[in-house]
């Protein structure tokens, strides 16, 4: 259990950790908060594994990272976009992406176009994942802000 789950978690973690450091992040407590907003994700997609696709595994971890980055935008005073993109970075489908083009250079079609669909529903599960928390936050920052001023409006003062 300790093996399966928190060492793979372990690796997202330093791997998001790296890119940090590629990315110049200076702030110490951005860069642990993001790190393990990739650890998180990545633990998220473990956790689904046994009951969904690759691509369901994605999609959840996806929503449970842009979940992560909006609450901690709030709580740090920092653009989601920092936690969001970091966290992101360990479900990015690589490997995928380096088979597909493999599978083109040598000519194999049927395991191309395998690969690069598969590759491309990955891809659109982690974009539809990240944007479903960030509309719903928005959504409701909007409506907030709007009922705020109807009430200043007719408040009659």
């Amino acid at each position: 259990m300790f093996v399966k789950y928190f060492v793979p978690c372990l690796y997202a973690f330093f791997a998001c950790l790296a890119f940090c450091v590629v990315f110049v992040v200076k702030d110490k407590k951005i860069i642990l908060v993001s790190c393990f907003g990739g650890a998180l994700g990545w633990f998220a997609y473990l956790m689904a594994e046994p009951f969904m696709s690759v691509v369901a595994q994605n999609l959840v971890a996806s929503i449970v990272i842009g979940l992560f980055a909006e609450i901690m935008s709030r709580v740090m005073k920092t653009p989601a976009t920092i936690f969001l993109i970091i966290g992101i970075l360990p479900l990015v489908p690589g490997g995928g992406i380096y088979y597909t083009m493999e599978y083109a250079v040598y000519g194999n079609t049927p395991l191309f176009l395998e690969k690069g669909l598969q590759t491309f529903a990955i891809a659109a599960a982690i974009a539809f994942g990240v944007s479903i928390p960030s509309s719903i936050f928005r959504v409701h920052v909007y409506n907030r802000k709007r009922n705020v001023s109807i009430y200043e409006k007719y408040r009659g003062d």
